[in-house]
């Protein structure tokens, strides 16, 4: 009798040292770094995933999960019904414990695309096409079509969309990233609209905006923003016309090759301002914050001609014989 409580004394405590050791080794499977294919994974949680699918998914990506280990670490931290669908990666060190905290908090991982000031709207649209992590929803929608989504009012959605750097999800659309980019746009319209000076030649924020962007494309060079802004305001207010390549450029289209020629500048089309007085119909690129500034706190000045030094600068004039100077001397290289 005694040899049998012994031997199955035995027995039990063999088999809470064997639960003992599974636990400590189970627990210690959470902390370990996980075996991964690359530095860097990464994986989307599908809504509606549950801890074995979310392990499933690891597996297919790269990253050595055990499956029914992860969904137990999911219930036993309960948070099995807190995943949150959505684009995550997983790095060198992470543990099987690190990547389901960071599931269930939503600690999504992004990427970014960036707008230049200046661009165009073709460009942007090349941009959001060209980066591997967004969704294409935009092939084949019409600007008509895109403007109708937006819920906006305007000729075509060039200059609607800020300069700046999103940051998103992969998997993101093409259209949400734009409709973020309009929203910033029209925010920092409203808040230079409300800023404008008195008086100016400008009816309405989209005026602005057109003016902005000529000045985004006349000059690079910070400091001159306001005063080629001033000059463009000179012109708009004795009715004589802005004269300005860039938009020239513009309604030019695909026929531009690098150079403008004189046919060109005699050439009509609604954004030629050599042909045109006023401001062109829509903007021709979407100017940042400082050149939406320039454009309704010009400033105040005699001039109404400019010319580039070659340098960045640029030289400007109150009359037309000053001006034919400084071309003289700045583009034919001539010293009158």
């Amino acid at each position: 009798m005694k040899r049998l409580r012994a031997i199955l004394l035995f027995f039990v405590l063999a088999a809470f040292v064997a639960v003992g050791v599974a636990g400590w080794m189970a627990w210690r499977w959470t902390d370990t770094p996980v075996t991964m294919q690359a530095d860097k994974v990464d994986f989307i949680v599908d809504p509606g995933s549950g801890p074995q699918a979310v392990a499933r998914t690891l597996n297919k990506a790269g990253v050595a999960v055990h499956q029914r280990g992860f969904a137990w670490l999911a219930r036993y931290l309960e948070q099995d019904k807190l995943l949150k669908a959505g684009a995550y990666e997983v790095r060198q060190g992470d543990t099987p414990r690190t990547i389901l905290a960071r599931i269930a908090g939503g600690e999504m991982s992004q990427r970014q695309v960036t707008f230049v000031e200046g661009w165009s709207y073709r460009q942007i649209r090349a941009a959001l096409r060209a980066h591997p992590d967004i969704k294409q929803t935009l092939e084949g929608v019409s600007d008509a079509q895109l403007l109708e989504k937006l819920d906006v009012q305007a000729p075509n959605p060039e200059g609607l969309f800020f300069p700046d750097t999103y940051l998103f999800n992969p998997g993101n659309s093409d259209y949400e990233i734009l409709r973020r980019a309009y929203l910033a746009q029209q925010q920092v319209l409203d808040q230079v609209w409300a800023q404008r000076e008195e008086g100016l030649p400008l009816a309405t924020p989209y005026e602005a905006l057109i003016l902005a962007s000529i000045i985004e494309k006349e000059t690079g060079h910070e400091p001159e923003r306001v005063r080629v802004g001033g000059v463009f305001i000179n012109r708009l207010r004795v009715g004589m016309p802005l004269q300005t390549d860039p938009t020239v450029i513009y309604g030019m289209g695909d026929a531009y090759q690098g150079r403008i020629r004189k046919r060109d500048l005699q050439t009509d089309t609604p954004w030629n301002t050599y042909t045109r007085s006023g401001l062109p119909p829509t903007p021709i690129a979407s100017p940042g914050r400082a050149s939406l500034l320039a454009a309704v706190q010009p400033e105040a000045h005699k001039f109404f001609y400019f010319v580039s030094r070659g340098d960045g600068t640029s030289q400007f004039s109150a009359n037309l014989a000053d001006h034919n100077r400084a071309v003289a001397r700045f583009i034919l290289g001539r010293n009158p």
